[in-house]
């Protein structure tokens, strides 16, 4: 492979700043210590700094976390609040009802109510510390491979400074090619280059198709007084309205500390309707009494949106390939019944690095040495905890008599149940037609839906998630096609890319230079970096890309 750009040798190279490939890092430092080897590692993150891209108020499981820092309490780790007790709610439309048994799964009494941002700096900060050379505001555009076109040896960053036709502006910089001996992508969720590897070695040849869900959340700040004040419980889920129940989806409220509570809910994209909005269950979801209760006098101080890849066991693609592994989100390494990623992801990148080590060792980087890595995750408590929620996700999907028969089966079977191994649809093919859909909206005519304060629109979210992208760059979202923007999808799903996206990044707008019909028009600057879009899209005519380096959204307390 030749280049004309600067190229810059490393052993290894993480592609993205999440805790999955900080505790990667981190781990490959201790051991290459250990065992006297120097190394060059370098990560790159296309956030502005580590922690802006992270978006969730989380359960915090410390099992990865205390095998990686024994005595992580002592060395700062930043702690919201310690779950105290459980909640597990039931909505109807007007109602709430809290279940006397908790699931084992969330089970959460001891465990960390965390900032995942504040949580993700930290982690950087003790990487750092060792020696992980850190790059933030680098975004990783294209995977470099060698001549055979069989092995990953680096990847190539975004150049910087071009404009919206993509020219050089004077403040034009070059990416850089960043070779690695073994490149380890944790990109999380629906991973641009990961996309890219599976079309490219095939690392998902033999999985089913991942599945997700997209995740609207914020933080609140309460009165002086909270709810949580004069409860047994700090951490509270709840299901049912204002989802149907043969939808995947729910909400969390945990409480942070200092008046603050993290609130969400997600919603599975194998939803059907092409007229659902994705931000409006969410309002439904906080507008309902109970929930009203708790966050009552409250402002929005956060917003933000991610998606979650929630397809478990069976839609893990290939780990490891030649001169590369894959870690975390990206991977579909996510407990989907205990409704947590992040000791996964950690978990995930801390084998990663000790089946590195091995290669190194040996001075081999390709398939068969760097496979002891899935070997790795088959022996330990890592495999127990993704194959137990094996079924979970496909069950979840089912009509509510069969959801329940499947999930206790699952439940008493510990993750088989009826049947193993239940098939996944991919998400962009279980639209319907719109006519075969009822219409899906809050009733705008009620003035108080959007105060803006307790209860924000898409752009106010935007504003809250201090999203910031060059406004002259080149567009990062690719639509392949605009005809079928303007007929196809225009005419049997009403595009419906305007409601998916919760940043307002879609518009369908008259097109002036065919009058009667519709262009989309695109905003990207509001992009959250869900790439909800890339998913759901129908006709799979969306592509998103990454931005320029640094742009994105600005994470600090969600």
């Amino acid at each position: 492979m030749t280049s004309e750009r600067e190229q810059i040798p490393f052993d290894v190279l993480f592609v993205g700043g999440g805790p999955a490939n900080l505790a990667g890092a981190i781990r490959l430092m201790t051991l290459a210590d250990e065992k006297g080897m120097d190394l060059e590692v370098a990560l790159i993150e296309k956030g502005a700094e580590i922690g802006s891209h992270v978006v969730s108020g989380a359960i915090l499981n410390p099992l990865a976390l205390e095998e990686l820092m024994p005595d992580y309490e002592d060395q700062g780790f930043p702690s919201e609040t310690t779950v105290r007790g459980d909640a597990f709610v039931f909505l109807t439309e007007g109602r709430s009802f809290q279940l006397s048994i908790i699931p084992r799964y969330i089970d959460n009494i001891g465990l960390h109510v965390i900032s995942l941002s504040r949580f993700t700096r930290w982690l950087g900060e003790k990487a750092e510390a060792m020696g992980v050379n850190i790059f933030p505001g680098f975004s990783g555009v294209e995977v470099l491979y060698d001549e055979e076109g069989s092995t990953v040896i680096g990847v190539r960053t975004g150049d910087k400074g071009l404009d919206t036709e993509g020219s050089r502006k004077r403040t034009f910089e070059a990416g850089i090619d960043l070779m690695a001996k073994v490149t380890v992508f944790g990109e999380g969720a629906r991973g641009s280059l990961v996309a890219s590897l599976g079309k490219k070695v095939g690392i998902s040849s033999r999985s089913m198709s991942q599945a997700y869900e997209t995740g609207i959340k914020e933080v609140i700040q309460l009165p002086e007084k909270s709810f949580f004040d004069r409860q047994a419980f700090n951490c509270i889920h709840l299901l049912g309205y204002p989802l149907n129940l043969d939808l995947p989806g729910g909400g969390f409220i945990y409480d942070m500390g200092q008046q603050r509570i993290a609130i969400g809910y997600l919603v599975g994209l194998s939803y059907e309707n092409p007229h659902l909005d994705i931000c409006e269950p969410f309002v439904q979801f906080k507008r309902h009494p109970y929930v009203a209760d708790i966050i009552q006098g409250g402002k929005v101080i956060e917003q933000g949106a991610r998606t979650v890849s929630t397809g478990g066991y069976f839609s893990i693609p290939q780990l490891a390939f030649n001169g590369g592994l894959l870690a975390g989100g990206c991977a579909a390494i996510h407990n989907v019944p205990a409704l947590k990623g992040i000791h996964t992801a950690m978990k995930s990148g801390m084998l990663a690095a000790e089946a590195m080590v091995q290669a190194f060792e040996k001075q081999r980087f390709d398939q068969g040495t760097l496979g002891v890595y899935q070997d790795l995750i088959a022996s330990g408590w890592l495999q127990k905890e993704l194959y137990e929620g094996r079924n979970f996700y496909q069950a979840l999907g089912k009509p509510p008599l069969l959801k329940a028969v499947h999930l206790g089966a699952q439940y008493v079977t510990r993750g088989k149940g009826i049947r193993d191994n239940l098939p996944i649809t991919d998400d962009r093919l279980t639209m319907k037609p719109q006519r075969l859909q009822p219409s899906h909206t809050i009733d705008r005519s009620e003035k108080d839906v959007f105060d803006n304060v307790l209860i924000v629109d898409k752009l106010t979210g935007v504003f809250l998630s201090k999203t910031v992208h060059r406004e002259d760059q080149p567009t990062h979202l690719v639509i392949h096609d605009h005809e079928i923007c303007a007929n196809q999808c225009r005419e049997t799903y009403d595009n419906p890319c305007t409601r998916f996206c919760p940043g307002n990044v879609y518009e369908a707008v008259p097109d002036e230079q065919n009058p009667g019909r519709i262009r989309i028009k695109l905003n990207p600057s509001n992009c959250f970096h869900c790439k909800t879009c890339d998913i759901k899209d129908p006709y799979a005519n969306i592509t998103w890309t990454c931005p320029e380096g640094g742009g994105g959204p600005g994470y600090t307390v969600v």
